[in-house]
C-alpha cells in the first residue's frame, strides 16, 4: 500500500515539462515501432506487386504469397520443423562447447602468463582464417557427419571467445588482485572471487556474440557436410533450382 502511495505521488509530482517529455517519449516509441512495421509490410507488397505484374523473374525471386504456401506446406508434413530442430540441436551443442574450452582455455593461460603470451599470436592467426576454409580439413579429417558439423561451429567462435576472454582476466582491476593477496589469498581465491565475477557482463557479452558464430559454423558445416538441417536444405535447394509452383 505504502509502494503504490509512494508511485502516485511521484507520478502526480512531475511537472507539466516532465509529463510531455514522457509524453513524446512513449509517442516516439510507437512511432518507431508502427514504422518498422509499416515498412515491413510495404516490402512485402511491393514484392508481390512485382512477382504478379512480372516486373521481376518469378523462378529467380519467387513472391512472398508463394513462400508463405511453400512455408506451410512444409510445416504440414514436418519436413521444415524437423530440419530446423537438427540445426538448433548442433548449433546449441557447438555454442556450449564453445563457452566451455573457451572459459578452461582462458582461466589455464590466467594462471600460467607465461603460456597464454606463447598461445596468443596462434589464436589471433586461428581467429583471422576464414573458418570456410577449415570446414573441408576438418571434413577430410573426421569425415562427414554430426562430430564435422559440431566442429565446424565451434570453428567460427572459440578462438576469438578465448582471445577475449583472457585479456578481460587480464585487464581485471590490479588493486582489487593486491587486496586479496594482501590479505593472504591464493591466486585460485583471486580468481573466483575477483577476476571471473568481474568479468561475469562480458562472459555475457561474448555468450551473445557466440550463439549466432555457431549457427552461421554449422550451417557452413551442413553445407559441406550435412544430410539434414537447413545448411542442407539450402544447398539441395541451389542444386535443384527447387521453386514454389502452386499458384
Amino acid at each position: 500500500m505504502k509502494t503504490q502511495n509512494h508511485n502516485t505521488l511521484d507520478t502526480t509530482s512531475l511537472t507539466a515539462g516532465q509529463r510531455e517529455f514522457l509524453r513524446h517519449q512513449k509517442l516516439q516509441k510507437w512511432y518507431i515501432f508502427w514504422s518498422r512495421i509499416i515498412l515491413f509490410i510495404g516490402f512485402l507488397l511491393l514484392w508481390q506487386t512485382a512477382s504478379d505484374f512480372g516486373w521481376i523473374d518469378k523462378f529467380y525471386f519467387s513472391s512472398p504469397s508463394a513462400i508463405a504456401k511453400l512455408f506451410w506446406h512444409d510445416i504440414q508434413d514436418m519436413s521444415l520443423l524437423n530440419h530446423i530442430g537438427i540445426t538448433l540441436l548442433e548449433s546449441g551443442i557447438s555454442f556450449l562447447l564453445i563457452l566451455f574450452f573457451s572459459v578452461l582455455a582462458a582461466t589455464f593461460f590466467w594462471f600460467y602468463p607465461s603460456l597464454g603470451k606463447m598461445f596468443e599470436p596462434f589464436l589471433i592467426v586461428l581467429n583471422s582464417l576464414p573458418k570456410s576454409a577449415l570446414a573441408p580439413l576438418i571434413i577430410v579429417w573426421l569425415g562427414t557427419g554430426l562430430r564435422t558439423i559440431i566442429l565446424c561451429g565451434m570453428s567460427v567462435g572459440i578462438f576469438g571467445c578465448i582471445l577475449n576472454l583472457y585479456q578481460s582476466f587480464e585487464q581485471t582491476d590490479p588493486e582489487r588482485l593486491k587486496l586479496i593477496e594482501t590479505f593472504g589469498g591464493t591466486k585460485l581465491q583471486a580468481f573466483t572471487k575477483v577476476v571471473f565475477p568481474g568479468n561475469i557482463p562480458t562472459f555475457i557479452s561474448l555468450s551473445k556474440v557466440n550463439i549466432g558464430l555457431a549457427l552461421v559454423g554449422v550451417i557452413i558445416g551442413e553445407f559441406l557436410a550435412g544430410r539434414r538441417g537447413l545448411g542442407y536444405l539450402i544447398i539441395y535447394g541451389s542444386q535443384v533450382f527447387s521453386r514454389v509452383s502452386f499458384l
